[in-house]
């Protein structure tokens, strides 16, 4: 049973996001993609990794990370993730305007479960590939059940 079938279940996601169009048009495509979610939004890196290592907080079924964050960069986010043995399982994609390929061989280097480019098309195109992405994650891909 997937996510979107499951309605005890609604998906955790946690998205580390300073552009706050980036984030209003990823409510809308959860929205239409009919994913039953609790979206949290943090725009910073340090502020995410305080909340995910609180141990009164429960995890997310998934991380949407922008590279480009005031203070802690998301590669540095995605590195702290990567090597914490607690978080480590949690996807994480990327969701970037960056398509330096540098990046993209970071963000592979410090395992990273996608990197996705953001469109320059910020709405049609933006909301598809959130959909999608989210599709694919919470409703095709089976993800452990660990709880803290």
């Amino acid at each position: 049973m997937t996510v979107m079938e499951n309605e005890a279940h609604r998906a955790q996601i946690l998205m580390i996001e300073d552009n706050a169009t980036d984030v209003l048009l990823t409510r809308e495509a959860l929205a239409e993609g009919h994913v039953l979610n609790d979206l949290e939004v943090m725009c910073r890196g340090e502020e995410a990794l305080a909340h995910l290592y609180d141990p009164a907080v429960s995890r997310p079924d998934l991380i949407l990370l922008d590279l480009h964050l005031p203070g802690m960069s998301g590669q540095d986010v995605l590195i702290r993730l990567k090597n914490a043995p607690d978080l480590r399982s949690i996807p994480v994609v990327v969701l970037t305007t960056s398509d330096d390929e540098a990046d993209v061989l970071a963000a592979y280097k410090h395992h990273v479960n996608a990197y996705v480019r953001k469109p320059v098309d910020l709405t049609t195109s933006f909301i598809s590939i959130v959909s999608q992405t989210s599709n694919f994650w919470l409703s095709i891909v089976t993800l452990p059940r660990t709880e803290r």
